[in-house]
């Protein structure tokens, strides 16, 4: 008796190992799937901001609650089963989805930095509307720009992970969109605040108090901007590179070829920082193909009607 209880304490034993070598795949996964997708969050990160900036400070946070409520039905009740069922039923068609997703950045980018150009302002939010209906606009209007960013983090990831089972897939990809979700908004959260911890810190008795608070209500406008810039390189970058990859997988090797080529040349020629040059290379060559694709979009929407009824 003694001998079968310990041969189920070691089967058990067995079970917990495999379960947990599970789990640890299932966190890695998570976690490669979460960082392909970082461009994207950084571009989330940096535009959600802009929707709540200026609005009453005690508004401020339960916005960002309901558009990161928003944000996450938008992962787990819309997107999630319908990138699910075309990896499932349809895998060739996540590249294409990609594409048409990393064009769509590409051309955001695009029009914001001819945006700088011609001086106008990006993610304008319309205040046609007043109190309850100006906010009900405005975390509508979010929620819909976190749909598009949300479908590009979602297939990235999905892409990421696509050779794994259906269940650790499914797992994965609802790990990935709690994180993301949690992390982009917690960000956001912390800074449409930084003003007011600012502005609580600069009434503080203590003169180092003052100096941070000080320091933080006149860096605010400044980090916006600098969010801004980040946000907009990065959808040229991810989308560019998603381009990149998109082509040479349906079948049309010379652009990555070419790309690949410098990138190995860099790496072989320049020894202890090749790795991070070529990693450069790479960059610099897909927010390129980014600003050249993104412009090209920018300049059909310009020409069709419905692109001038958007601008205005």
């Amino acid at each position: 008796m003694s001998a079968g209880l310990f041969g189920l304490l070691d089967d058990v034993a067995a079970l917990a190992r495999l379960a947990a070598a599970s789990v640890d795949d299932i966190g890695a996964a998570a976690g490669r799937a979460t960082a392909k997708a970082a461009g994207v969050v950084i571009d989330d990160t940096a535009v959600t901001p802009q929707y709540v900036h200026g609005l009453a400070a005690e508004r401020e946070l339960p916005i960002i609650k309901k558009i990161a409520i928003g944000s996450l039905r938008n992962k787990l009740l819309f997107i999630l089963p319908v990138a699910l069922l075309l990896s499932q039923f349809a895998p060739i068609l996540l590249t294409p989805i990609l594409m048409i997703g990393a064009t769509y950045l590409c051309y955001e980018g695009a029009h914001k930095v001819w945006g700088w150009f011609r001086g106008g302002a990006d993610h304008a939010v319309p205040t046609t509307a007043v109190g309850g209906d100006a906010e009900k606009y405005m975390v509508t209007g979010a929620i819909r720009t976190d749909f598009i960013l949300s479908a590009e983090i979602m297939v990235i990831a999905l892409n990421e992970v696509a050779d794994q089972p259906f269940l650790p897939r499914l797992i994965i990809l609802v790990v990935v969109a709690l994180v993301i979700t949690l992390a982009v908004y917690g960000v956001v959260a912390g800074i449409v605040k930084m003003d007011d911890i600012g502005l609580h810190l600069a009434q503080r008795a203590s003169r180092l108090s003052q100096k941070v608070g000080r320091a933080l209500v006149a860096g605010m406008p400044k980090l916006l901007t600098a969010l801004s810039v980040i946000g907009t390189v990065a959808m040229l970058w991810v989308g560019g590179h998603i381009l990149l990859l998109g082509t040479d997988t349906l079948g049309w090797h010379t652009l990555y070829g070419v790309v690949h080529h410098a990138e190995e040349a860099v790496r072989g020629a320049v020894a202890g920082f090749g790795a991070v040059l070529a990693w450069l290379v790479n960059t610099a060559a897909s927010a390129v193909i980014g600003l050249v694709v993104g412009s090209v979009v920018v300049g059909i929407m310009h020409v069709l009607p419905i692109g001038n009824k958007a601008a205005h």
